[in-house]
């Protein structure tokens, strides 16, 4: 039986080489990233092991924006996810990381042959935000009865149930400010 666990962590442990492959920068710097040889739109972990610092920022004109990096909990290494731009063109891409006083570099080798996952992915960031607000007044901007509404002004009828209105409270005032004298003279 112990032979079948030592088979089945092997199979594991070549899997997971085979399945998230990991490239570290050719000066032994210490900057991977998993997959290794990604396709354009595809998302990747980046990891910086024996850095003096709790957070960095990691920069790649292959990524869609800077990657910030932050201190994993397990082995003290700074991880943090990105995605590669859509429009990158296949080849080698330097990754910079400033840990503490010390730069480290790494590269990406993005393949336009290989292909993201057949998933869609959000975006980095809104590609088309919807048009949002309004409330219920939005049935009416959309068909731009709205704006009718809007440049019209108040009519006569309006002007009478404004000022009926006014008067009706004017007189619950007088009538509240009577009532009040009343009481306290008693």
């Amino acid at each position: 039986m112990g032979s079948m666990k030592v088979t089945l962590c092997a199979g594991a442990a070549l899997a997971a080489a085979l399945c998230a492959p990991a490239a570290l920068a050719a000066d032994g710097g210490g900057v991977s990233v998993s997959p290794a040889v990604p396709a354009p739109g595809t998302d990747v972990t980046l990891r910086v092991p024996h850095c003096t610092e709790k957070t960095a920022v990691a920069v790649s004109a292959a990524f869609e924006s800077d990657v910030r990096l932050s201190l994993a909990a397990e082995d003290g290494a700074l991880v943090g996810s990105s995605r590669v731009r859509s429009s990158v063109t296949a080849g080698a891409y330097a990754v910079q990381v400033t840990c503490g006083d010390r730069a480290r570099e790494g590269t990406i080798t993005v393949d336009e042959k290989r292909r993201a996952s057949g998933r869609p992915t959000a975006h980095a960031s809104p590609v088309a935000p919807v048009d949002a607000g309004g409330g219920g007044t939005a049935a009416l901007a959309a068909t731009g009865h709205g704006e009718q509404a809007r440049s019209e002004a108040p009519g006569t009828a309006h002007t009478v149930t404004g000022l009926v209105l006014a008067g009706i409270a004017a007189v619950a005032v007088a009538l509240r400010s009577v009532r009040s004298r009343s009481r306290g003279t008693d």
